[in-house]
């Protein structure tokens, strides 16, 4: 059956903590204290352009990543009653997806991370492969339902933005050769580790953006990611929302990817619009057919994580996580176990009945 999660970071509120427990949750998804992804989270929360993640930390530190960081995170968690599912944070990458010197550095960082991961039983790490950036809105409180706030994404107000200096080294050639590159060098050692890599898409799957290509936003390019070195380790983050935007027949891809083995890791959510102009919505708001998705998954079988994905911030709550604030994931949580529900006490009645 398939396992939900909930993300958590060292900046979550810690009274959401015990709220996950009561509703059920007893696995989490976790960023790193100084992991690329948490710095790109506080800089947008912050409206900076400072990208001082790209740098590599300096020889002789502790990493966030290392084995010792990595085993305490996980008790921090198992002292609350989770057990850690995911990791959703890497060492910085950019100079390994721009192809800069210093990438040799940052891909050793990112081995430590899958040895250590490996070591201490955490089986998937999620990845992006977008420069600079993590996700991009132009909106972070846009009226929804009952005037919860939602974030959204205008591609022509993204334009007026001025070009990215790192533009002539993200072209999306370069990109998918610097990809290749980096997934023949990881994979043999997350086989060894038996950490599963879970490729995250561009969020939005629009290129390019500020001047900087970006390549993971259609069917195709995860078929051609996951083909480029073929391994069980070699998976996606199947993100609802941003394959929403890439096809019409959701479920037909989640079997598709499903029934290769590639899915590794989900992202349940959903959003109203195009690549280019749209908004999130509340889970049982937008326009997917969510519980034909669910039912996708338990045709192929996935048994691994889903964790709920950018949820509105209701009333009296500060909009200060856009996406991510407490009584929003509860709602998120409930809805979400309510369709499993539905989904496997219909195969089990099914099965009962096909055995009478």
């Amino acid at each position: 059956m398939i396992r939900i999660a909930e993300i958590l970071d060292p900046d979550t509120p810690r009274d959401l903590w015990p709220l996950l427990k009561q509703i059920g949750v007893d696995e989490v998804v976790s960023l790193l204290d100084s992991g690329e992804q948490r710095m790109r989270w506080l800089l947008h929360a912050s409206h900076t352009d400072d990208r001082r993640v790209r740098n590599t930390p300096a020889a002789g530190t502790e990493h966030s990543w290392g084995r010792q960081a990595l085993e305490r995170l996980r008790a921090r968690y198992e002292e609350a009653g989770f057990s850690l599912a995911a990791i959703e944070d890497t060492p910085p990458m950019d100079d390994i997806r721009l192809g800069r010197p210093g990438r040799e550095e940052q891909l050793d960082l990112f081995c430590e991370q899958l040895r250590a991961m490996g070591a201490i039983g955490v089986p998937v790490l999620c990845y992006n492969w977008v420069t600079v950036y993590s996700w991009a809105r132009t909106a972070l409180a846009v009226p929804a339902r009952g005037n919860a706030l939602v974030t959204g994404y205008d591609h022509a107000e993204m334009k007026s933005a001025p070009e990215r200096p790192e533009a002539d080294l993200a072209t999306e050639e370069r990109l998918w050769e610097n990809f290749e590159y980096f997934l023949r060098r990881v994979v043999p050692v997350a086989e060894a580790a038996g950490v599963r890599l879970a490729l995250h898409p561009d969020d939005p799957p629009v290129s390019p953006m500020r001047g900087l290509g970006r390549i993971m936003r259609s069917v195709e390019a995860f078929q051609r990611a996951v083909d480029l070195v073929p391994s069980d380790c070699n998976g996606i983050t199947l993100c609802q929302g941003n394959f929403a935007l890439m096809t019409d027949d959701l479920p037909g891809t989640i079997r598709h990817f499903g029934s290769l083995g590639k899915i590794n890791f989900i992202h349940f959510r959903d959003v109203r619009g195009t690549p280019e102009r749209f908004v999130e919505t509340f889970h049982d708001d937008g326009p997917t057919d969510m519980l034909a998705c669910l039912e996708a998954y338990a045709d192929v079988g996935f048994e691994g994580v889903l964790r709920p994905d950018h949820v509105p911030t209701l009333h009296g709550e500060a909009n200060d996580r856009p996406g991510y604030a407490s009584l929003g994931r509860l709602f998120a949580v409930g809805y979400i176990t309510g369709l499993r529900e539905a989904v496997y006490a219909r195969r089990e009645r099914a099965a009962v009945a096909g055995g009478a």
